[in-house]
């Protein structure tokens, strides 16, 4: 298959994406939303930065990411409402590589914004969309503009793939045709535990790590869909009943507002602000953490929750209905009203405190991540949507 891709060309969940297919042998193609060096293997690669991809950190140095940082969060307000209207260009420029292309297939791997910019597709080329995390639940509604082109994006759409059942549900309310096939697979496909326990075993992590108990939350910042704010809160109160707790957060080194809640909480003594991590770095710190944090309040399937569930690290995340499609309360983890910081430290104290539940939880949810979560089986289960899609035009 001749295949076209719209996607941010720097997520690991693309790559993993794009990956399996270039292994196929199919032809792959990319229109990356972000600014980023070609991944290997495709047949073409263009950059289309549509609603300020531009203005992407990237990997600059942490003297530098603070005011863009700063700059960033002044204009994030304003991305719900200048992005769409950012698309008109940047489409004329797509179709221009689509006629160039011939796809036989285009799949935007989110709504916002490479649905929104993918769209207008020719009809005689099937479409497809894939809904990760929040592009409904929070995106949508940001503004009158968000929630037109979602729409008109999703009407659009000859198949739907999501990462959790709730968006196919909305996704039908959102403009989906009945007819279209859907399938719900994790973002980046699925987890690959022989590649995870191989890779992760010899991989030197950015600094030692003391023996203490470990508590990770490698969610970056997100605003909108996590509560970061009442994450750095509860530290204190952990640290009251287990002083010798440690907490890593990757991909918040150079963060301002991070860095702010930890010197203002007093907290700098237990807790590591990280660079982002290769993915052989953060499987090797799931593996030696007890605790997996997600403060979610609008998520989809994080793949770091299905690394984290892999890695056998116990998960606490927010009560959310797409982190209840994995977690049962109790049994193979924790579910916690993420703007609650007393009930956030109380679950992970919980959690410390009680390596049987942790134990608990791993066993259960190996078997689950196998069950549900296999990269091999799920990407051949899109290969048979692909060629059901096809075959439908």
């Amino acid at each position: 298959m001749r295949l076209l891709f719209v996607a941010d060309g720097r997520s690991p969940t693309t790559l993993s994406w794009l990956g399996f297919w270039i292994a196929s042998g199919d032809e792959v193609h990319l229109v990356s939303t972000y600014p980023c060096d070609a991944p290997a293997g495709l047949e073409s690669f263009h950059i289309l930065p549509v609603a300020f991809g531009g203005m992407a950190t990237g990997r600059e140095a942490s003297s530098r990411r603070a005011p863009i940082s700063r700059l960033r969060a002044l204009l994030r307000p304003l991305r719900y409402v200048l992005g769409p209207a950012s698309l008109s260009s940047h489409q004329r420029q797509f179709l221009r590589l689509v006629d160039s292309i011939r796809p036989d297939l285009v799949h935007a791997l989110r709504i916002p914004y490479e649905g929104m910019l993918a769209c207008v597709a020719p009809a005689e080329i099937p479409f497809l969309i894939s809904i990760w995390g929040n592009d409904i639940t929070l995106h949508a509604h940001g503004s009158l503009q968000m929630a037109a082109f979602t729409r008109r994006a999703l009407r659009r759409a000859d198949g739907l793939l999501a990462d959790t059942r709730r968006d196919l549900r909305l996704g039908a309310t959102w403009g989906l045709r009945p007819s279209a096939p859907t399938l719900v697979v994790p973002g980046a496909g699925g987890i690959q535990p022989g590649k995870i326990k191989a890779s992760s075993r010899s991989t030197a992590l950015p600094e030692e790590l003391p023996a203490a108990p470990l508590v990770v939350n490698p969610r970056g910042q997100r605003p909108g869909s996590l509560r970061q704010d009442i994450f750095f809160r509860a530290i204190p109160r952990v640290l009251e009943k287990i002083p010798e707790a440690y907490f890593v957060c990757p991909s918040l080194r150079g963060d301002v507002q991070a860095e702010d809640w930890v010197v203002s909480l007093g907290i700098g003594k237990r807790t590591r602000l990280w660079p982002k991590l290769t993915q052989p770095q953060l499987w090797a710190l799931l593996k030696k953490a007890q605790v997996f944090v997600s403060p979610s309040v609008h998520d989809g399937t994080p793949n770091s929750l299905l690394e984290a569930m892999a890695c056998g690290c116990f998960p606490v995340v927010g009560n959310i209905e797409s982190m209840r499609e994995w977690i049962t309360d109790g049994v193979n983890g924790l579910l916690v009203d993420a703007v609650d910081e007393m009930a956030l430290a109380g679950a992970i104290i919980r959690a410390l405190n009680e390596p049987a539940l942790q134990s608990q939880a791993a066993q259960v949810n190996t078997a689950l991540v196998a069950e549900r979560a296999d990269y091999t089986r799920n990407m051949q289960c899109v290969r048979e949507l692909y060629e059901s899609v096809l075959r439908r035009t």
